[in-house]
């Protein structure tokens, strides 16, 4: 049976791989943030980051309970295939999920579309800050990663929000030697990124080396798409074609999962994780630069949202 930890015998550090610096580094910043945070939380949507995160808290804290919950933000429009897969994860750990959905924040005024159609993404913030106020979490725990986005390469491993769950990049601490300091005032926050320095590569290999489970819609699979602005989007309820699209039965995977609206596959026949790899280490362009369709306009750009309090 493969072994949960992969140790680096000691003396023997010139020896480790590139992932196994990486875990190592990861499960430092995770067991940091439960050292010296009273109630943090780990942000889990079921995407391959945050399953990446639960595999490095299973290292940090088994045969433990993990010292933190699970937490979901849902827009409500996600799809099935993950919430699912979100489900039936936390389940076989056996660890508390909360899920906390736009929905609910539109029930009590808090998110107001601008019409029915609107996407919900960019509204998680609210639904997120409100969390964060109803349990007085003061971490958050999540998968995000530097090689993201250029906001995101911006974020220090412990990133500071304050009282108003907002965050400044002209006003994070520094991180000198792998020290973090996580002191807060009450109804201040922080945010940590155990693999803010994996690449989408690092990824996917760990995934490989983990052997991982991952939702379906990560391999190929057909799918009925119209080709709009660059982009393939998805034939849906809530992302219907538009008068004189024509709709194509297309062999895609999602390369990054979130809400419906906004995220788009791209043309694939990698159907296993090796394929993938090898797909991945040839692109050049990012993953949300090819499939977030809502980081193409400036009212939703990541850094705004980022500033608003999203992850």
């Amino acid at each position: 049976m493969k072994p949960l930890h992969h140790e680096i015998p000691h003396g023997s550090l010139a020896h480790a791989d590139h992932l196994d610096w990486l875990e190592s580094e990861a499960i430092h910043i995770m067991r940091e943030v439960a050292g010296q945070c009273s109630n943090p939380v780990l942000l889990f949507s079921g995407g391959k980051d945050s399953i990446c995160l639960l595999r490095i808290a299973e290292k940090a804290f088994r045969p433990g309970r993990f010292p933190f919950a699970l937490l979901h933000v849902d827009t409500g429009h996600n799809y099935p295939e993950v919430t699912s897969f979100r489900d039936k994860r936390a389940a076989e750990l056996g660890e508390r999920l909360i899920v906390r959905t736009v929905d609910d924040s539109m029930k009590r005024g808090t998110v107001v579309l601008k019409s029915p159609t609107e996407s919900r993404n960019k509204h998680q913030s609210v639904t997120l800050l409100e969390a964060v106020a109803e349990f007085a979490f003061d971490a958050c725990i999540g998968g995000a990663r530097r090689d993201e986005e250029k906001a995101r390469a911006k974020e220090r491993i412990f990133s500071f929000r304050d009282e108003f769950g907002q965050w400044d990049p002209k006003n994070q601490r520094p991180e000198l030697w792998d020290l973090y300091n996580a002191r807060i005032n009450p109804g201040e926050n922080i945010r940590a990124f155990p693999i803010s320095n994996w690449t989408e590569l690092d990824v996917w290999q760990y995934i490989a080396r983990e052997k991982l489970e991952l939702p379906s819609i990560y391999f190929a699979h057909r799918r009925p798409v119209v080709r709009r602005g660059g982009a393939l989007v998805p034939v849906t309820e809530l992302t219907p074609a538009r008068d004189g699209e024509a709709i194509e039965e297309v062999l895609v995977r999602f390369r990054t999962v979130g809400d419906i609206t906004c995220t788009a596959p791209v043309e694939s026949a990698a159907d296993t994780v090796e394929k993938i790899i090898a797909e991945t280490a040839v692109t050049t362009i990012t993953e949300r630069g090819a499939t977030r369709l809502d980081d193409q306009t400036s009212e939703a750009s990541m850094e705004q949202r980022k500033k608003e309090g999203y992850f």
